[in-house]
C-alpha cells in the first residue's frame, strides 16, 4: 500500500482544515484513551501498550488512521495466552518490588544501599519492558521482544534515557492532572515507537 504524498510531505490540501500533524495528535489522544481503558484490568497492560505501538507503526508506514475500531480489532487479534502471561509476570514483579521497598523503608541494616540497588534494577526492568512493548516481536513472541529490548536497553543508552524521560513525563502529568491518566498512554506509546524506530528497531 502506498503512502499518500500529502501525508509524507506534511502539507495540507487546499481547503483542508487540519493537516497531518493535527491528525496524528488526534490519533495519539484516541489511542491514549483506548489504551487506558484496556489497561484497567492491569494484567492486560503489556497487550494494551503493545497494540497502541503496533497501530502507530502502521500509521507511519501505511498512513492508516488509529481509530478505536482498529484498536479493538488489533487487540482482539492478539495471542492472549502469551499476553496474559506477560501481564501476570508484570504484576508479580510489581508486588515483589513493592514488598522489597517496604522492607527497605523499615530501617533495617543495609536498607539504603539495598534501596538504591532496587531502584536501579527496577528502572532497568521498566525501560526494557517498555521497549519490548514497542518491538514488532511483541505481537507474537514476548520472549524474543524482551531479549531484543534488553540488548537494546544496554547498547542504546541515549534511547533508554529517552524512554525513561517519556515515562517520567507521563507520570508527572498524571500526578499533576489525574484526568490525564486516561490520555498519557497515547503519547507514551508514540514516544516508545519513535525511540525504537530511531534506533533501528
Amino acid at each position: 500500500m502506498s503512502v499518500p504524498t500529502d501525508t509524507v510531505s506534511g502539507r495540507r490540501e487546499p481547503g483542508e482544515l487540519f493537516g497531518p500533524r493535527f491528525e496524528l495528535f488526534a490519533d495519539v489522544l484516541a489511542l491514549g484513551l483506548c489504551t487506558a481503558v484496556a489497561c484497567l484490568p492491569l494484567v492486560t497492560v503489556p497487550a494494551a501498550l503493545a497494540t497502541a505501538c503496533t497501530l502507530l507503526r502502521r500509521r507511519q508506514r501505511y498512513a492508516e488512521p488509529c481509530t478505536a475500531g482498529r484498536y479493538v480489532r488489533a487487540l482482539r487479534a492478539r495471542r492472549w495466552r502469551a499476553d496474559l502471561t506477560a501481564g501476570g509476570l508484570l504484576l508479580a514483579f510489581g508486588a515483589l518490588f513493592a514488598a522489597d521497598a517496604a522492607l527497605a523503608a523499615a530501617g533495617l541494616p543495609g536498607a539504603v544501599p539495598f534501596a538504591l540497588f532496587l531502584a536501579a534494577v527496577g528502572t532497568a526492568l521498566a525501560v526494557a519492558g517498555l521497549r519490548a512493548s514497542a518491538r514488532e516481536e511483541a505481537a507474537a513472541d514476548w520472549r524474543a521482544a524482551l531479549r531484543a529490548a534488553a540488548l537494546r536497553t544496554v547498547r542504546d543508552l541515549p534511547g533508554s534515557a529517552l524512554v525513561l524521560l517519556a515515562l517520567a513525563t507521563a507520570a508527572v502529568c498524571a500526578w499533576v492532572l489525574p484526568p490525564l491518566l486516561f490520555l498519557v498512554p497515547g503519547p507514551l506509546a508514540a514516544a516508545l515507537t519513535a525511540v525504537e524506530r530511531r534506533s533501528g528497531g
